[in-house]
């Protein structure tokens, strides 16, 4: 099976939709699951387990029309059609208001500058990919950025402090092997305000105090 990531999206086959509406569902989570089959919309690749036996765990963030409510399922692999990453973050000026537009594109642009991708996970992906309800009043915004190491997160992260024209800005940095730090919490690690930093990974999460960046990279 292809090597699967944290904030990754895929789409299902026909006979892999089919398999998720023949389960046992109540009445409410039917009725999103067929909304999001009709449409052919994306899934989200979640923590995986390994007693999952070649199922791929996946999510559905569902949008205020069925309560935001989160859909877990288990997939098999050989139903997933495709892979695909969450929107750009330059994608998300039009959900922004009139006076935001100008220094989030100049935020784009100052990434862009660092040598870093950043795509824009979290209600704001969503309502891009749906155009359904996902955004609320005061929804943060969630960047997915990679870095190439420790002092291009330094970079990325102080260039993210900087944003200050309305919603907050959350999000992750990524290293190698695909482990994922708040960049904010990255900052405070960096600074010795906190002793250790939550990595996440696809199998987990763990408080690490040394340089995880310089862990030996597993398949």
């Amino acid at each position: 099976m292809t090597v699967l990531h944290r904030h990754q999206l895929v789409r299902l086959t026909g006979a892999g939709w089919q398999r998720v509406l023949d389960g046992a569902w109540d009445a409410q989570a039917q009725d999103c699951l067929a909304h999001w089959a009709r449409q052919r919309l994306p899934l989200v690749v979640t923590r995986q387990r390994p007693q999952a036996r070649g199922a791929v765990g996946l999510g559905l963030p569902a949008p205020h029309r069925w309560e935001r409510r989160r859909i877990a399922l288990a997939v098999p692999a050989a139903h997933i059609a495709r892979r695909e990453s969450f929107p750009p973050a330059c994608a998300l000026a039009p959900l922004l208001s009139a006076a935001q537009r100008r220094p989030w594109r100049a935020l784009c642009g100052g990434l862009n500058a660092l040598g870093v991708t950043a795509r824009v996970y979290g209600s704001h992906g969503w309502q891009l990919l749906t155009g359904l309800d996902h955004l609320r009043p005061g929804s943060d915004i969630d960047l997915c950025i990679a870095v190439d190491g420790p002092a291009q997160a330094d970079a990325v992260a102080v260039l993210l402090q900087s944003w200050s024209d309305g919603l907050r800005l959350d999000g992750e940095l990524v290293f190698a092997g695909d482990r994922a730090v708040a960049w904010r919490e990255w900052l405070a690690w960096r600074a010795g305000r906190t002793a250790r930093v939550l990595v996440k990974r696809l199998d987990g999460v763990a408080l690490i105090d040394a340089p995880f960046w310089l862990a030996e990279e597993t398949a």
